[in-house]
């Protein structure tokens, strides 16, 4: 009788510390000033602070299992799910953004993030996680963005304006001067010497207009226009190689063509920028560009075994070359990855996703 009245003590202290230990958390969750929820390890929901439930309007027992994913947005479910999924089968921790629809109707964007819990065994038993509203930043970088857009449109508009002027204008007119020049040096006009030095004008002249042509194709490129990516790629490769007295290993496969102006446009830009930065710091003269597409995804790499440089360095400080080609890059849903290491080179790898809104006509 005496064990029996111990053990009855103890299972009375552990359950009283239980007990204790629950109220502490439901205390602390109800309190914080984040939404927060929990589950089983069938991935059902069995608990939600109340900073959810007053968030959402919803009785506990409507979000309970599954219900919570009736407040979630339509078009946020499916990859809400397929993250929450994934997370589940190889437990570990998982942050996913998703619409939230608030007690008054409005959608709210959340940032949830989620980890898994285990008992002292230890077994998984479920997980736990908390939710931010993230709206405010949201619609922030959503102006941010459109800001961006236009500012690099605006760009675009003045470069081929100034490059137009620099072709039709000061190009022809250079051109006509030329003429003059080797005219007047056949009339035979003057001394030997005064020949001589009308020739020598006329070269510089001559140099003068093919380096005009080569900032104006720079500023805008007619190619892209009329050849597509791929061709506008390889010449200004062709072009880049010659004045810069470098050697370019250009390759190309796959690419949809025609492309979307938006990422045609995008991806020439970030090839001229990530070529002028290699011929201008790596110390080599070798470079290789490739660029290549899927069905859903286009790609660009630009690679060099040059000095390298310290990437973590360069993102706390970046030039306005890195900003300009992230910028791009990130307005068209893409990404920038840089991979470099000193002494051992750098490559820069740009890539861009498509759908069918995106390409016109067939691909090549």
């Amino acid at each position: 009788m005496g064990a029996w009245a111990a053990g009855d003590t103890e299972l009375n202290s552990s359950e009283s510390v239980l007990r204790e230990s629950e109220d502490r958390f439901r205390l602390v969750a109800d309190t914080a000033p984040v939404l927060i929820w929990m589950s089983g390890p069938d991935m059902k929901c069995t608990f939600f602070n109340e900073g959810w439930l007053k968030f959402t309007g919803r009785s506990i027992d409507s979000e309970l299992g599954d219900g919570w994913t009736e407040g979630v947005h339509v078009d946020d479910l499916q990859r809400c799910l397929d993250t929450y999924t994934q997370a589940f089968d190889l437990r570990e921790e998982f942050r996913m953004e998703y619409r939230l629809r608030r007690h008054d109707g409005e959608y709210r964007w959340v940032l949830d993030i989620g980890v898994p819990r285990f008992d002292q065994e230890p077994s998984f038993v479920g997980y736990i996680g908390s939710c931010v509203d993230i709206t405010d930043r949201k619609l922030a970088e959503t102006a941010l963005a459109n800001i961006n857009r236009r500012m690099i449109e605006a760009q675009e508009r003045e470069r081929t304006r100034i490059a137009r002027e620099l072709h039709d204008d000061i190009g022809q007119r250079l051109a006509l001067l030329a003429i003059n020049l080797t005219q007047l040096q056949q009339e035979g006009a003057g001394s030997p010497k005064l020949r001589k030095r009308v020739g020598e004008l006329k070269d510089q002249t001559s140099e003068i207009a093919a380096d005009i042509h080569t900032i104006s194709h720079r500023l805008h490129s007619s190619k892209l226009e009329s050849l597509g990516l791929a061709a506008a790629m390889r010449g200004y490769c062709n072009e880049f190689g010659a004045q810069q007295r470098v050697e370019i290993d250009f390759e190309s496969r796959d690419l949809p063509n025609p492309l979307s102006p938006d990422i045609s446009l995008c991806l020439f830009r970030v090839l001229q920028e990530a070529l002028h930065n290699s011929a201008k710091h790596s110390g080599v003269r070798h470079f290789e560009v490739r660029s290549w597409g899927t069905p859903n995804e286009v790609h660009l790499t630009v690679n060099d075994g040059g000095t390298g440089f310290d990437t973590g360095a360069a993102r706390a400080s970046p030039g306005l070359g890195l900003i300009s080609m992230e910028e791009r890059l990130k307005i068209l849903n893409g990404t920038l990855s840089i991979d470099s290491q000193l002494k051992r080179g750098t490559k820069i790898h740009a890539f861009v996703p498509i759908n069918s809104a995106t390409i016109s006509g067939s691909t090549a």
